[in-house]
C-alpha cells in the first residue's frame, strides 16, 4: 500500500523527515526536484497518505489519553470522597502519615440546581447566539442575488486512493 515513508524515493523521504520547513520553503524545494510529474505526484501522494494516516493515529491516541486522564481524575475524586468519609468517621480532622499530612476542611456552600425548569426567570440568563446561514447565502448568490460581505469561491481537491 502506498503511503509508507520507506516507499518514498530518497529525495522525498529526506524532505519528509524535515520538520523545520515552512510551506513556502517546502514548495520551493519540491519545485527544485526535477522528477517526471508522475514520479513527483506519486511520491507526494504517498507522503500525503502517510501524514494523513499519522494524524489519524495521533488523534485516536490523544483521545485515548484524554479518556484515560478523565478516568484517573474521576477515580482520584472518588478516593478523596472515600478518604474524607473515613477520616470523618474516625473523628479525625488531621492525620499525619509517613508520606503525607492530611486534613479535612469545610468548603463554602456550592449551588446545586435540582430542576432547572423550576428556577424563576429572574435567576436565568438569556444567551443570544448569532450565526451566518452559509447555505442560504450560497443559494442566494447562485440565484444572482448580491450578498454584501460574501462571495462564492471555487476550489479544487484531490482524491488519493
Amino acid at each position: 500500500m502506498a503511503g509508507k515513508l520507506y516507499e518514498l524515493s530518497d529525495k522525498y523521504k529526506e524532505l519528509s523527515e524535515r520538520e523545520d520547513l515552512d510551506p513556502e520553503v517546502l514548495h520551493d524545494t519540491l519545485d527544485a526536484i526535477n522528477d517526471a510529474i508522475e514520479d513527483k505526484a506519486d511520491n507526494i501522494a504517498a507522503w500525503i497518505d502517510d501524514l494523513t494516516s499519522a494524524a489519524k493515529r495521533k488523534k485516536a491516541k490523544a483521545k485515548e489519553w484524554n479518556d484515560s486522564a478523565k478516568a484517573d481524575l474521576n477515580k482520584a475524586d472518588s478516593l478523596k470522597k472515600y478518604l474524607i468519609q473515613e477520616l470523618t468517621y474516625a473523628g479525625k480532622k488531621k492525620m499525619e502519615t509517613d508520606r503525607f499530612l492530611l486534613s479535612t476542611r469545610n468548603n463554602a456552600p456550592s449551588t446545586v440546581i435540582d430542576d432547572e425548569t423550576l428556577i424563576p426567570d429572574t435567576f436565568k440568563n438569556t444567551k443570544v447566539t448569532e450565526s451566518v446561514d452559509k447555505t442560504a447565502i450560497k443559494e442566494a448568490i447562485k440565484l444572482g442575488e448580491d450578498v454584501p460581505g460574501a462571495h462564492l469561491q471555487a476550489s479544487k481537491s484531490i482524491t488519493i486512493k
